[in-house]
């Protein structure tokens, strides 16, 4: 896993120019989401961006790789911080699936709600509509999911050679995730969270709602497999 996937949260005593950096990297995912938002991924280049943000493209790449990596950082920070809670989990009795939803869940409570949670919804309605995104999304997945093998096997002793099982429990906390985030996102458009513009219309969506479907997706997991066709 590369230092840039695996991220460690800066400090609280960090320098003045870590702050600055932190806030530059926030408003390049602000901007980004609410101009790709108004006027389409492609219609967004890149040094219209940062022209926007008053950065050189320099400043740009030290923080993300692509137009991509920025659109979907809201997803990518709460996977780097699933990571890192997965790193620190106490060993338990518990199924692997339930230890890394656990993780997961102690990852989205440290985000922060509101702005969060509305920067993911505009995230994930552009990768509906962005196959470079989807593209993108793909590769993170398969990093951050090899570096969680490797947490399992460095802190628990799984994963075997041949033992297929830990890469099927973490592909279905991925699955169940994804699944409870199209539910989320579902239930916000209903709702109106957040207009096709980027502005919000009415109550925003929020990272609870989200967390209450996660535990929901993956406590249907065992019925999903049991699950049988009928004439």
């Amino acid at each position: 896993m590369t230092a840039t996937l695996f991220a460690v949260t800066a400090a609280p005593n960090s320098s003045l120019r870590e702050r600055k950096k932190r806030r530059t990297r926030q408003t390049l995912i602000d901007t980004a989401l609410e101009l790709f938002t108004r006027r389409g991924f492609g219609g967004v280049t890149l040094d219209e961006l940062c022209e926007e943000v008053e950065v050189s493209k320099r400043t740009f790449f030290r923080t993300f790789t692509s137009k991509e990596d920025v659109a979907m950082a809201p997803d990518q920070d709460l996977w780097r911080a699933f990571l890192e809670e997965l790193e620190t989990a106490e060993p338990a009795e518990l199924p692997v699936v339930e230890l890394g939803r656990d993780a997961l869940l102690a990852a989205l409570a440290r985000m922060d709600d509101e702005g969060w949670a509305r920067r993911m919804l505009l995230s994930r309605r552009l990768a509906e509509r962005t196959p470079s995104m989807g593209a993108h999304g793909l590769q993170f997945c398969e990093a951050t999911t090899q570096e969680a093998l490797a947490i399992l096997h460095r802190r628990f002793g799984l994963g075997a050679p041949g033992d297929l099982r830990p890469r099927l429990a973490v592909d279905m906390l991925v699955a169940a995730f994804h699944g409870a985030l199209a539910s989320w996102v579902a239930q916000a458009d209903a709702a109106g969270g957040v207009s096709g513009t980027g502005r919000t219309r009415s109550e925003p969506p929020h990272r609870h709602d989200l967390a209450d479907r996660l535990r929901e997706a993956v406590a249907a997991l065992p019925a999903s497999l049991a699950l049988t066709t009928s004439r």
